[in-house]
């Protein structure tokens, strides 16, 4: 049997906007209702957390979770853009930096902190998204945003004046400019010339499809979503009984023997389908979001 909703990991290629490959899965999969769970620049690759069916509901949670990259950065030349893909505004003599140093001054971004947004971004001031009003030449002022960095390594690569680099950080962040901070404290400059999503929360891009390999499994009528499940997979799970379901789906507050110290909770049938994720309210827990019942095809 076949879902009509649930999760699939797909491996974004190169070139391709988030939006691209959201219209390219509506096509594969021959459903409108689709959504992904964290933007990538068109330059980067790597892991899009893609939301189908009523599944979709779900997507914040997974776009809440933390993100785990890898790519390279170049010093000695600033562009507007922070990547590759922009014009060079500034250079810089490339310091003698050794493994050490440069590893102490990654070290000093963990933790929380504020960090002010790029002009190149999709955000909207005044309706307006940034990298239109930066194709102006116009440069606003832009609210820094909390964000927090819980991994970075680097070490030079085999590329003169390179640097490759994995971080964790928490939704919101601009990886292109953490690096190119980085790159000011190293003193000089610097620019993303590769990016690679490795990890949103628990889902990780080994488990991804590419798009060809996508739609070669559902030309040969695979299966191919997960269930939703995957999206909520870092909250504690616990098992109800045809009753509570029930109750769950009319809204209805339930009592649980489950740990009051979490946020959320899965709550799942006796066949392990998710049902609704539950928050806590007083001594119950409330349905916060509550999914239809799954519907399936058969596999031809």
């Amino acid at each position: 049997m076949s879902r009509t909703s649930g999760v699939v990991l797909v491996d974004k290629p190169a070139g391709w906007t988030s939006h691209d490959v959201v219209a390219k899965m509506r096509g594969i999969l021959r459903q409108r209702r689709i959504g992904h769970a964290g933007t990538l620049d068109p330059m980067a690759t790597g892991l899009l957390v893609i939301a189908v069916g009523p599944a979709t509901r779900l997507l914040r949670f997974a776009t809440e979770t933390e993100k785990t990259y890898t790519g390279t950065v170049k010093l000695g030349e600033a562009t507007d853009s922070l990547d590759a893909e922009g014009v060079v505004t500034a250079t810089a003599p490339i310091p003698d930096l050794s493994s050490s140093d440069a590893q102490e001054i990654a070290t000093s971004f963990l933790g929380a902190q504020q960090q002010i947004p790029p002009m190149v971004s999709a955000i909207k001031v005044n309706g307006k998204k940034l990298y239109e009003l930066a194709r102006e030449g116009k440069e606003i002022e832009r609210k820094p945003r909390d964000i927090v960095v819980t991994k970075f390594e680097i070490r030079e690569s085999a590329q003169a004046g390179s640097w490759e680099f994995e971080v964790t950080v928490t939704p919101g962040t601009y990886v292109r400019v953490l690096l190119a901070d980085w790159a000011v404290r190293a003193g000089t400059v610097g620019h993303l010339t590769a990016l690679r999503r490795t990890a949103s929360g628990a889902s990780l891009v080994d488990a991804a499809y590419s798009i060809d390999s996508l739609q070669e499994a559902v030309n040969k009528g695979e299966s191919v979503l997960a269930a939703p499940l995957e999206m909520t997979k870092q909250f504690p799970v616990v098992i109800v009984d045809d009753p509570t379901v029930i109750a769950i789906r009319q809204g209805k507050t339930v009592a649980l023997d489950a740990p009051r110290e979490v946020e959320y909770l899965n709550a799942l049938d006796s066949t392990g389908e998710l049902v609704a994720i539950l928050r806590p309210k007083g001594d119950r827990w409330q349905p916060d979001v509550v999914l239809a019942i799954e519907s399936t095809t058969k596999d031809s």
